[in-house]
């Protein structure tokens, strides 16, 4: 089973086809600048996210916490799970 539009009329008025013209190109600048808004505010959202994040993590970084130890950068510390040959993970 298909699915067919009927084939759109065009306007024999050239008035009308100058109208319809117009009226679609307005359509399609106002969809242009609402997707250019909507962009601008995702990347300056994004930004001031970022950049909130940023600083709270500086301002976590610049006073050590209570009870903190310092540790040696060259160890990777991790969870790790030993493994025997007779048991395989799925």
């Amino acid at each position: 089973m298909r699915f067919v539009l009927p084939p759109a009329r065009r306007p024999r008025n050239p008035l009308m086809r100058l109208l319809s013209l117009v009226l679609g190109l307005a359509v399609i600048g106002v969809l242009l600048v609402f997707g250019v808004v909507v962009l601008g505010v995702l990347v300056v959202g994004g930004g001031l996210l970022l950049a909130w994040r940023q600083w709270k993590l500086s301002r976590a970084g610049a006073t050590p916490a209570a009870g903190s130890v310092t540790r040696d950068p060259n160890v990777l510390e991790g969870e790790f799970v030993v493994l025997n040959g007779r048991h395989v993970p799925h």
